[in-house]
Parts: C-alpha cells; structure tokens; sequence
C-alpha cells in the first residue's frame, strides 16, 4: 500500500447525493465546526462495517492529503474512509511502529482483553497490528509523552 497521510473530520451527515453518472459514486455531505466538507465515497472507499450512511449520523471520513484536492468551496475530498463514530470518541489513522506507537509521536496503543482488532473487512486480525496503517477508535488518553490510550476498536489497514 503506498504511503498515505490521513486526515481525519468528524462531523454529521447533511445530505447524500449521487455523484457522476454511472451511480457507482455519491457525495457525502458532512457539516463540522467549520462548515461542510464534501466526500466522494466510491467502490474504492473503506465504509466501516458496511454500514448504510444516512443524515444526521455522527461520522469521521479520513481523505489522503498527498491526493490532489479540487479548489472549489466547500471542499471535496475522496473519501479513503468513513465510519460511524460514537459521541465523546476520537479516531485516529496513520502507521504505528512495532511498539505500538504512532510516527508522529502522537499517541501510544495499549491493547487489552476489550480492545476489538479487525481488518477492513470486519475479519479478527490475529497477529500483533504493529507495522501497520491502523485506524483507531478511542476516548482517553494518558497526559504521559505520547499519550496513550486503551483503544476500544483497531481496524487494520493490511
């Protein structure tokens, strides 16, 4: 998988339209804090356990910053990702090295017993997910440098 910088937007569906003609592709609607961010979710988008967007749902979409972008407002990213995501709960997504900790530095994982760690296709992933691309699902961090975080879902990118 080629190297990808996610960026993540939290934020609740507006509306959900189609997007070109073939209908394989929709434009997702998504109002944040700053105003609405549109995605294009097509064949090609991880849609966290396949499940149906609809608005008024509270969701985080990652887009991959190194993909050249339209200059339009409001923007329009490609989505690489989308995902229901729980009131108060954070989501993060980059590589984590061997020891569990992010490239930037940002954050630390300890996995437990509750952590849920899949791939995206919703299979038990059975190995340690370090050296991976992982998204992550969590609420609490540690004040320590880097925070860490008992995350309660790890998907991993494979």
């Amino acid at each position: 998988m080629p190297a990808m910088n996610l960026i993540p937007v939290n934020g609740i569906v507006v509306s959900i339209t189609p997007f070109g003609d073939d209908c394989c592709e929709q434009q997702v609607s998504i109002r944040t804090t700053e105003g609405i961010n549109n995605f294009i979710v097509g064949p090609e988008t991880y849609v966290q356990n396949n499940v149906r967007l609809r608005p008024g749902m509270n969701v985080t979409a990652l887009y991959d910053s190194e993909q050249a972008v339209p200059l339009i407002y409001p923007p329009q990213y490609r989505a690489v990702f989308i995902g229901r995501r729980n009131p108060g709960e954070k989501v993060y997504a980059g590589y984590f090295d061997e020891a569990l900790t992010s490239s930037d530095g940002s954050l630390q994982l300890n996995i437990d017993t509750s952590t849920s760690v899949v791939t995206a296709n919703g299979q038990a992933f059975q190995c340690s997910p370090g050296g991976h691309t992982l998204i992550v699902y969590y609420s609490e961090t540690t004040r320590s440098i880097p925070p860490q975080t008992t995350p309660r879902k790890i998907v991993v990118i494979c």
